[in-house]
Formats: structure tokens, sequence, C-alpha cells
């Protein structure tokens, strides 16, 4: 028996807003700090989004899975759905409005911190067949990173791991991995360096949703039976809803 519903959606808002603001904010922060550098602030920016993400995998893993990205539940309720495990279909609906939302706000609170308007749409246009391959790249490797671990039974090393992978492809991939697409609608509400133009939305997440299709195929051929630990995505949240106070 899994935590209930609206204890598991909650914990999905407010890790997806949290990482948000972490992305946003370190991004207002960056450009301040170092206004002529944009190498430097792309590092400061990374290391702040790793190790943010690394810690709210470690809050929230035990109440919701940490999942803060429609992708990995979208793969967790696909696999599990024929294991009876990971999440049902209504789940995965509350999952998915839970962090959308919860995006949206991280970049709201974002703003606040830093004394900018509430909202101001991103006018950073990031198109072009180069950066939706970075996004499905950067996207299928944090799949099969995700599900790998947990078939293999090592989630423990999910919090380093996960922020590994995302640090690592600030760098190596063109898109500076955005790899989620609720944090991809959240990042069209700050005009700042974290900025995306809400036109250019569709296509990054139509390249997560590509990277999603092929990560699940990747798994069949490396981890066939993935669908058994569907449940441990991405840190196995308790058996009990009493062990967690």
């Amino acid at each position: 028996m899994t935590l209930a519903l609206p204890r598991r959606a909650t914990a999905e808002f407010a890790g997806t807003a949290l990482l948000v603001a972490a992305v946003v904010g370190s991004g207002v922060a960056a450009s301040r700090l170092s206004p002529t550098d944009v190498g430097l602030q792309l590092l400061e920016n990374a290391i702040a989004t790793a190790l943010a993400l690394g810690a709210l995998i470690l809050t929230f893993g035990p109440v919701s899975g940490a999942h803060f990205n429609p992708v990995v539940s979208a793969v967790d309720w696909w696999l599990g759905r024929r294991a009876g495990a990971g999440l049902a279909t209504r789940d995965l609906a509350a999952y998915v409005v839970a962090q959308v939302a919860g995006a949206i706000t991280g970049a709201v609170l974002a703003h606040l911190m830093f004394d900018l308007p509430a909202v101001a749409w991103s006018r950073t246009g990031r198109g072009g067949g180069h950066l939706w391959l970075a996004e499905v790249v950067a996207t299928a490797g944090l799949i099969v990173l995700i599900f790998a671990l947990a078939r293999s039974g090592r989630t423990s090393a999910a919090p380093a791991a996960v922020g590994a992978w995302i640090g690592a492809a600030y760098w190596f991939t063109s898109s500076t991995s955005f790899a989620n697409p609720a944090v991809t609608v959240g990042r069209a509400f700050t005009d700042t360096f974290a900025g995306i133009a809400p036109t250019s939305v569709p296509g990054f997440v139509a390249a997560q949703l590509a990277g999603d299709l092929i990560a699940v195929a990747a798994l069949a051929l490396w981890y066939p039976r993935a669908a058994d630990t569907a449940d441990d995505v991405v840190v196995p949240h308790l058996a009990q809803e009493t062990e967690v106070r």
C-alpha cells in the first residue's frame, strides 16, 4: 500500500516547484554575479540545479518517488501497468497536473525572491533540429538511468546519479538538458537566463516525448524486467503511510 494520492501529489507539486525555483533563481543569480561570462553563468546554474535536484530527491523520494517530471511518471505508469506496479492511471494524471502547476509556481517564486515581476514571458527562442536532438538524448538518458537504478537495486544512488546526469548534460547537450516537459513549461514564465520562449516549448516537449519512447525501447532490450521494480522509481516510497510522520 503506497501513501495516499493527495499526499504524494502535493509532494510532487512542492518538489517540482523548488526544482524550477532552483533552476530559475540560480540563473538570475549567475547573471548578476557574472554578467560578462556566459560560460561561468552556465556553470553556476548547472551546479546549483544538480545539487538542488539531489537534495529534493532525498526529501520527497520517500513520499512520492520524487519524479518531478511527467516523462518519468509516464514511463513508470507504462511499465508498471502489466506488472501491477508503478503509478495507476489516476495517479499519473494527478502527478502530471501537480508537476506542471509546481513548475509554474517555482518560476513565480524565483522571480519574487529576486524582486522581479511575478511573471515575465520568456523571449529566448530555443529551436532547431540540433536542440531537439539534444533533448531526445538528455531525456532518454535520464529515463534509462532512473529505471536501470531501480531494476538493479541501486535506488539509494538516485539522488547523486540523477543530479550528476542533469549537471553533466547541461554541458554536453546543446539544449542545456531541460529533459522535462513540466520544467520546460515553467521556464516559459521567466524572461531570464533560464527562460524558453513559449513558441519554443512545443518543439522541446515533442523531443522529450520522443526521448521517452526511445528510453522505453532501450529498457525493453537491456532491462526487460524493469516493470517489476516500477514502484521503486525514483526512490522507493514507503509501503505503509504510518512509516513517515
